[in-house]
């Protein structure tokens, strides 16, 4: 129930005889983070074999499909669009043949320099197929200097400016590799000798692989053959720090909302953060006559749990939610209101009658699917119906990563103050956690190590006035 997305997940696996397999369940584990499209690449001998396809991994990779993606190196990605449209041209990975051979790339994030760096490869005689910024990565890496695809890759990092965890792959070597901010997560593991990566621990625990640590902040990690290369010899593991150290900017968003609660991301699990991060929202924003807490599913239970810990006020799932909801549907006629919300979650009936109900949820953004929820809870009749938020106002958009609205369509960026705020969704209050409250529950410290730019308007990394992700002539 949100209306921002992160863009993709991406896994690889270096080494495993059913790798065409191993990254199908590795990007099943990873649905959450994109539903458009989903694509896996395998190396055979000198080949790169590939399928892209619309639509949810189970559908995309059915067994005949994967039969055809021989080898025993993969990378997978699945994409929610934020740069570029939602189309197979800007499905993942994209592949390409070039001086140094065939070279597949899978990305997660955004380039704030996109423009800029297409434009100058377009002038050197670059063309382009898609409106993705992960392209622009490929071309980078393809026509940089280097004696191997690791020194390219630094190349790369030299000229790249944003947020950025890639897994590229050749027919010899498998790549990983995070910004020097370390905006979105990638961590590193093993399977039956394999080396495995993915955005999110749940890929490796879904596949029996052991976590072994995070891809570091501007390293790059490369999984090859140990003595000549063949397919008999164990896979190896070698890393660099191309660029200087700076300061870390981890999307505290991922703790938020994008990361699935039972993932470890940035060495904390998401569940007992989001438990955190409500308990905090409970000290600021306490409902002292509440009767019960309710979560919107699924994005605020753990939060919800927090909050009624610290009121001692009963918790329930007095919301539904339909976990069957197609990716289209046949809307019926306008009479029937809220059909959008009412297809995900419906009340449980005679649970909120003559109750002070606190609804608990992660963000809002525009706000309106806060007020459709708000009016569906009213129509229970309940005494009061009050909104506590597990994050602060979002006043600013996102430009690494997060597909948020403009700034003027940001509810919490048009309305300045917290009884209009309420008005419109119709509550009779509106609560936000605070950013020092956010930053204690996320990490013990006021401040410092993540970007929180959508709440305080401070990009770590500088964006040119009137940027946006999705401009692109290829996109009117």
């Amino acid at each position: 129930m949100k209306e921002i997305h992160d863009e993709c997940g991406v896994f690889g696996v270096f080494g495993h005889q059913d790798a065409a397999k191993i990254a199908y369940l590795g990007l099943h584990a990873l649905q959450h983070r994109g539903q458009e499209s989903a694509g896996i690449v395998t190396a055979e001998g000198d080949r790169l074999h590939i399928h892209r396809q619309m639509g949810l991994v189970a559908d995309v990779f059915t067994g005949p499909v994967l039969q055809r993606l021989p080898g025993s190196h993969a990378i997978g990605h699945v994409r929610y669009s934020t740069a570029g449209s939602s189309s197979l041209q800007n499905a993942q990975p994209i592949r390409c043949l070039f001086a140094g051979g065939a070279l597949a790339l899978a990305h997660n994030g955004n380039l704030v320099n996109f423009h800029e760096l297409r434009g100058d490869l377009m002038e050197r005689g670059h063309v382009f197929h898609s409106t993705s910024d992960s392209e622009v990565l490929l071309h980078l890496v393809a026509s940089s200097p280097g004696r191997t695809l690791a020194d390219r890759v630094a190349h790369m990092m030299e000229r790249a400016k944003g947020a950025y965890s890639l897994v590229l792959l050749s027919p010899a070597e498998l790549v990983a590799v995070r910004d020097p901010r370390g905006f979105r997560p990638l961590v590193l593991g093993r399977l039956d000798g394999a080396v495995v990566v993915a955005s999110e621990t749940t890929s490796l625990d879904l596949i029996g692989a052991t976590v072994e640590r995070e891809v570091l902040p501007g390293e790059v990690v490369t999984a090859h053959r140990g003595g000549q290369g063949g397919a008999g010899e164990p896979v190896e593991v070698s890393s660099s720090q191309p660029l200087p150290p700076q300061p870390l900017a981890r999307c505290v968003f991922e703790h938020i909302y994008f990361a699935r609660p039972d993932s470890v991301v940035f060495g904390q699990q998401a569940y007992a953060v989001r438990k955190e991060l409500g308990r905090q929202l409970a000290r600021e924003q306490p409902v002292p006559d509440a009767d019960l807490v309710i979560p919107v599913p699924d994005s605020g239970v753990a939060a919800a749990i927090g909050f009624a810990e610290v009121l001692d006020v009963p918790f329930d799932m007095g919301l539904i939610r339909s976990h069957y909801v197609g990716r289209t549907f046949i809307e019926p006629e306008q009479r029937i209101r809220n059909f959008g919300v009412k297809l995900k979650l419906n009340p449980v009936s005679n649970l909120f009658r003559n109750r002070v109900v606190v609804i608990v949820d992660d963000s809002i953004v525009r706000g309106t699917t806060s007020r459709k929820i708000v009016e569906m809870v009213r129509s229970q009749n309940p005494r009061a119906v009050h909104l506590r938020i597990s994050s602060p106002p979002t006043r600013w958009p996102c430009f690494y990563g997060i597909d948020t609205p403009s700034q003027e369509e940001l509810i919490a960026s048009r309305l300045p103050t917290m009884r209009e705020i309420a008005d419109a969704v119709t509550a009779d209050s509106v609560g936000y956690l605070s950013v020092s409250g956010l930053h204690r529950a996320v990490s013990g410290q006021a401040s410092g190590g993540y970007c929180d730019a959508c709440f305080t308007g401070n990009y770590p990394i500088p964006v040119e006035p009137g940027y946006r992700p999705h401009r692109d002539p290829l996109d009117r």
